[in-house]
C-alpha cells in the first residue's frame, strides 16, 4: 500500500522556488476589465507551455531526478500537466511518459507531440487515463507524478501566489480555478507561509464537472456525475483521500460552481475586451467574478488566468457567440 501523501515541507517549498526561478521567468499580474470592472489577472497563460502546470512539473521532475538520476517518470493528465512534465523532462534530461484520455483537447495533444516523450492516449476520461498510468508505473517501475496529489507539485504551484502577491501587494481576494486542487493547495500554503491571511481565497469549479466541490461535502467520488465542459483542465475526478482535499478542508475555503454558459462567454470577453486568449479552465475564474458569484463586494479582487491552451476550432466557435451582459454591470458590452 502506498504511503499517504503529505503537504510540502519548508525544504520542498524552497527547492521548488529555486528550480522554478532557474528555468522560468515570472509571469505578470495585470489589470483586466471584467464587464467594466478592473481586476487583477495573474497571466499564467503566458508560461512557455501555456499553463501554470509547468511550475509543479518542474518541481516534481527535479525532485525525482535528485532521488534517482537514472530513473524515468510517468504521469496522467488532461493535457496541461502533461505539457508541463514534457517540458520539464526535456530541460532536465529525464525520460517521461504522459497518459491522456483519448478525447483530450486536440490543441494540447498536438503540443504534446512536439516533445520527445512517450505519449499514450487511453480511456474516455481523466480517471481512466490516471488508472492506466498508475498500472504502467507499477509494471514498468516508473515514478508516478500526480497532477495534484504530490507535495512537490503543490510546492511548485505555491510560487504562483508568491509572485502574484509581490506584484499586487494590495490584493484583497483571489479566485482560483480548481480541478484536483493542486493550485489551490499551493496558494493556501503560500498564503500561510507569507502571513497573508488578509487575502481571501475562493476556489471555482465548472458546474458540469465539480468532483472536489461534492467530495468536500461528503459525496463519494464514484457518485459524482461529470458532464462535458470546455473547462477540460478542471474536469474529472480527484483522488479519494488526496492531500489536496485535506489542505483545502483545513483552510475552510469555499468552492463555488460556475455555469457552463458563463465559462463560454468568458473566453470571448477576455479576447474581445482585453486581447487575452484564455482556455475554459481560466475563464471559470473570470466568469465567477464577472457574474458576481465571487468578490462582488471586494474592491481589489484578482484571479489566476491559469492557461491559454484552447483548440482553435473551439475558440472560433466561442468568438462567434453573443457576449453576455447582465442588467446594469457591463451592459455596454452587449451593444
Amino acid at each position: 500500500m502506498p504511503e499517504p501523501v503529505t503537504p510540502p515541507t519548508t525544504e520542498q517549498l524552497a527547492l521548488a522556488r529555486r528550480v522554478i526561478a532557474t528555468y522560468l521567468s515570472p509571469t505578470p499580474t495585470v489589470p483586466m476589465l471584467v464587464r467594466g470592472r478592473r481586476v487583477y489577472a495573474k497571466l499564467e497563460s503566458l508560461q512557455v507551455t501555456g499553463s501554470f502546470k509547468v511550475r509543479g512539473a518542474l518541481a516534481a521532475i527535479s525532485a525525482a531526478h535528485r532521488a534517482d538520476p537514472s530513473g524515468a517518470v510517468i504521469t496522467s493528465s488532461a493535457g496541461n500537466h502533461g505539457l508541463g512534465i514534457a517540458h520539464a523532462s526535456s530541460l532536465l534530461g529525464v525520460r517521461a511518459t504522459v497518459v491522456v484520455p483519448a478525447n483530450a483537447s486536440a490543441a494540447k495533444v498536438a503540443k504534446l507531440r512536439r516533445y520527445e516523450i512517450e505519449l499514450i492516449q487511453h480511456g474516455s476520461s481523466y480517471d481512466e487515463a490516471q488508472a492506466h498510468a498508475k498500472d504502467l508505473a507499477l509494471t514498468r517501475s516508473l515514478h508516478y507524478i500526480s497532477p495534484f496529489n504530490d507535495p512537490d507539485v503543490i510546492a511548485g504551484q505555491a510560487t504562483v501566489f508568491e509572485e502574484m502577491i509581490a506584484q499586487a501587494p494590495d490584493l484583497e481576494h483571489l479566485v482560483v480555478p480548481v480541478g484536483g486542487g493542486g493550485l489551490l493547495s499551493g496558494v493556501l500554503i503560500a498564503r500561510e507561509a507569507l502571513s497573508r491571511a488578509d487575502v481571501g481565497v475562493t476556489g471555482v469549479q465548472p458546474e458540469e464537472s465539480a468532483a472536489l466541490y461534492h467530495v468536500l461535502r461528503g459525496v463519494p467520488m464514484s457518485q459524482v456525475a461529470h458532464r462535458p465542459t470546455i473547462a477540460d483542465g478542471l474536469a474529472g475526478g480527484g483522488d479519494e483521500g488526496a492531500v489536496t482535499n485535506a489542505i483545502i478542508a483545513a483552510h475552510g475555503v469555499q468552492l463555488v460552481l460556475v455555469p457552463e454558459v458563463e465559462i463560454r462567454a468568458g473566453v470571448r470577453e477576455c479576447a474581445e475586451t482585453n486581447g487575452v486568449v484564455l482556455e475554459g479552465s481560466a475563464t471559470t475564474a473570470y466568469a465567477a467574478i464577472a457574474t458576481g458569484l465571487v468578490g462582488a463586494h471586494v474592491e481589489r479582487v484578482g484571479f489566476i488566468a491559469s492557461g491559454r491552451n484552447i483548440a482553435h476550432e473551439l475558440l472560433l466557435e466561442l468568438l462567434g457567440e453573443p457576449l453576455r451582459a447582465p442588467d446594469g454591470v457591463g451592459a455596454n458590452l452587449a451593444r
